[in-house]
């Protein structure tokens, strides 16, 4: 008995020239591109509807409201002359020279008032006005300066026309500044925001005490002398080493190392 097992005989290959039916029709992406050259006349059609697109955008740029200079042209806005602005005028027509310096930047007017009057300016935008909504209250720290170091901002907004107007004024160190908080109720926690960060004390606020950090912190955050690296927070977790305030007073650090040399 043979052992030979019976074999298939191989399966004849296709011819070199011979094609399967799947190759016999092209894919279909190769037959748009085999398509024929446009006609004159559809070439023709091609130019005049892209000609009319053309027109119809020529035609809304033209109807479009103008815009502002500086988004025509792009370039950096300058510094103007504000005294014209319909609410720089209504309040010193109201209180007369308490406008100290009127600014527009971009579009959006500054005014610069006594701080010692503070109140009575935002309640006459308020009511006479209708700067019914107080954005932020916030400040800015020039520690050289010898007018007054802090910057205080008030930056309102009027929905009937959405026109946003900013008050400016200088407070000196250690000298308070009236609240506002009898004009707009919101600016109780934007003054407390202030007074944490920055140390400016508003006289007959309702509760004016820190909001972001803890009674006794050490220091004002926000202040150009505050340190940049922090300060030592050791009294949030070690009560009994170190004093309510934030950890070590840079002068006691100061005499520590001066002992341990």
């Amino acid at each position: 008995m043979s052992d030979d097992k019976p074999t298939t005989p191989p399966e004849e290959a296709p011819a070199a020239d011979e094609k399967t039916p799947e190759q016999a029709t092209p894919p279909e992406s190769e037959v748009k591109q085999q398509k024929l050259p446009l006609t004159d006349d559809e070439k023709a059609a091609k130019i005049a509807e892209a000609k009319a697109r053309a027109a119809e955008k020529a035609a809304a740029a033209e109807d479009a409201e103008p815009k502002d200079p500086w988004e025509e042209k792009p370039v950096p806005p300058t510094h103007e002359d504000a005294s014209d602005d319909a609410d720089a005028m209504a309040l010193g027509g109201e209180m007369p020279g308490i406008v100290l310096a009127a600014d527009r930047f971009a579009g959006e007017v500054t005014l610069s008032v006594p701080a010692e009057r503070i109140v009575e300016v935002c309640r006459f935008l308020k009511h006479d006005c209708d700067y019914k909504f107080l954005v932020d209250l916030t400040a800015v720290d020039w520690p050289e300066r010898e007018e007054g170091r802090f910057d205080v901002i008030y930056w309102m907004h009027r929905h009937d026309d959405s026109k946003r107007l900013r008050l400016h004024t200088i407070v000196a160190d250690e000298v308070p500044i009236s609240s506002v908080t009898e004009v707009w109720k919101t600016a109780n926690w934007m003054e407390r925001e202030v007074y944490d960060l920055f140390g400016i004390v508003f006289d007959d606020h309702p509760g004016l005490e820190r909001i972001l950090t803890w009674e006794g912190f050490n220091g004002h955050p926000l202040r150009k002398d505050f340190p940049v690296e922090g300060i030592d927070t050791g009294a949030a977790i070690y009560p009994d080493v170190y004093p309510p305030g934030g950890g070590p007073q840079i002068e006691e650090a100061e005499e520590e190392e001066g002992g341990a040399a």
